[in-house]
């Protein structure tokens, strides 16, 4: 193998975080803001790019580049075992959902996912962009369009919002699912956007004018809250002028004076 062989375990059930067991020498590399917590002996270093094995400067600025394109950063941070035996780092999910290992030699060495669902993965993994090159999915994918892929023989892990559903399609068959509930698939799975049909479904449906469809064989994972349903929500209910919503309030704001909040 080029990449690190590391071992896991994921705890938890709606708020996961996983824990990397790293053997001496081993690393395991991370976006920022994902670490939780290590054991002595593991130093933490930021790296340019993935970590992966490049050729020269030239190649390490190549993928530190095609990220920024993604949104991410410049920089990932290592973390490697400098001690004596075993040690142990972790790593949380950002928002309540599920961590998804991904073992890349069982997918041919590449996993395609959305662009901020990659959480760590052993060093040796490349982490790059996958560009559509179908022009409704360039025009229209909207979260779909610009996807991670995850290359290499090692481990990685994805994350996923709310609860995830694993789709294994047969040659053929299609699925069609809103675009932002997409986490990842497998490189043999067609990814294609179709526009939903119809006057009332498009202007009075409320799910959006597109979805997506994934056409087998291969195999798909779903989340059941993307991140940007979750976010604006919270902002669709977010006080305003210093007020609540009042949902299920007839007083409104007369309720808020009787209430002595404006005294």
């Amino acid at each position: 193998m080029i990449a690190h062989e590391i071992d896991y375990h994921i705890y938890g059930e709606e708020m996961q975080y996983v824990e990397i067991e790293l053997d001496p020498q081993e690393v395991v590399v991370a976006e920022a803001g994902g670490f939780m917590m290590m054991e002595d002996g593991i130093k933490m270093e930021t790296i340019f790019g993935d970590g992966s094995q490049q050729q020269g400067f030239m190649g390490k600025l190549l993928s530190a580049g095609k990220r920024v394109l993604t949104g991410e950063s410049l920089f990932m941070t290592a973390f490697q075992n400098q001690g004596i035996g075993k040690k142990k780092v972790s790593f949380a999910s950002p928002y309540p959902g599920k961590i998804i290992p991904i073992d890349l030699r069982e997918y041919n060495g590449k996993f395609i996912c959305q662009k901020d669902a990659f959480l760590c993965a052993a060093k040796g993994v490349s982490i790059g962009i996958e560009f559509s090159k179908k022009i409704g999915r360039a025009l229209f994918g909207g979260e779909g369009f610009i996807m991670q892929k995850i290359e290499g023989d090692g481990l990685a892990f994805v994350h996923s919002g709310g609860t995830l559903a694993k789709k294994v399609l047969a040659p053929g068959e299609i699925m069609r699912i809103d675009t932002g509930c997409v986490v990842g698939y497998t490189q043999d799975v067609d990814f294609d956007i179709e526009f939903v049909g119809g006057i009332k479904n498009t202007i009075f449906g409320g799910e959006g004018m597109f979805y997506a469809t994934l056409r087998g064989p291969g195999t798909v994972y779903i989340q059941s809250l993307p991140f940007s349903r979750l976010a604006g929500r919270i902002l669709a209910n977010a006080p305003q002028n210093g007020g609540g919503k009042e949902e299920g309030s007839i007083l409104g704001g007369v309720g808020r004076l009787l209430d002595g909040d404006n005294f």
